[in-house]
């Protein structure tokens, strides 16, 4: 199990983005996360997998303190060395597991290795980070927005891969800002508000919390529109 408890991250001093979140999640299954734009989210998963420092709290793989090389994390926005191609950029992993076959992987997404990711389309880049991470192996999966530019057709494939992941042991934690996407494959959907994991929802439940995310999306946009008429009044 991947145990999170007292987890905070601040990004200036004194200002806590995340405050003692804590989170259990079990392997096999496949963990969403949901919140309001500017909740935390991005923020929770960089400080996890440890691209950005923590100030306080444990992240624990199967009792022991987790390990930067347990964990795969998929950014939002990937990042790619210039003049470099898609081939020479999954051999960089394949270094790290030679069991990795980069063309029968690629069969499922048909991308052209050969030429540079410079002239790939946005859905092109986000496919071959995915490969990248799946060649890694690692039983911790962090993905944030793995669906942002693909097509349906990638869509369907990337959820039938995550799928069977979970089916083979592998923990999956997941952000989306398509609701119906995480309804779709998560087993667990966790709601993160006020810096903290407020309540975990099992798929039994997934009805309610889409009500929830709905009143507290009107609820913030009242606010702010009441705020802006109030001012233009002035």
């Amino acid at each position: 199990m991947l145990a999170i408890q007292d987890f905070s991250v601040s990004y200036q001093k004194g200002t806590k983005v995340i405050e003692n979140l804590s989170l259990n999640l079990i392997p096999g299954k496949i963990h969403g996360i949901v919140g309001l734009n500017g909740s935390g989210k991005t923020t929770f998963l960089k400080a996890l997998y440890g691209s950005i420092p923590s100030i306080g709290g444990s992240v624990h793989w199967e009792g022991k303190p987790v390990k930067s090389k347990q964990m795969a994390f998929l950014e939002t926005h990937n990042f790619f060395y210039h003049k470099i191609t898609g081939q020479e950029y999954l051999r960089l992993f394949q270094m790290k597991n030679p069991a990795f076959d980069i063309e029968q992987w690629n069969r499922l997404f048909d991308l052209p290795l050969n030429k540079l990711v410079d002239n790939y389309s946005t859905g092109m880049k986000k496919k071959l980070a995915f490969l990248g991470i799946l060649a890694l192996d690692r039983p911790i999966l962090i993905l944030d927005e793995p669906y942002n530019g693909v097509d349906v057709e990638s869509y369907s494939k990337i959820q039938i891969i995550l799928r069977k992941l979970a089916h083979q042991g592998k923990t999956i934690l997941i952000t989306s800002h398509i609701f119906e996407s995480l309804v779709a494959i998560c087993d667990q959907i966790s709601l993160l508000k006020q810096k903290q994991i407020i309540q975990t929802f099992e798929k039994a439940t997934f009805a309610q919390l889409e009500k929830e995310m709905f009143d507290l999306l009107n609820e913030q946009t009242t606010n702010m529109v009441s705020e802006l008429l109030m001012k233009n009044q002035k």
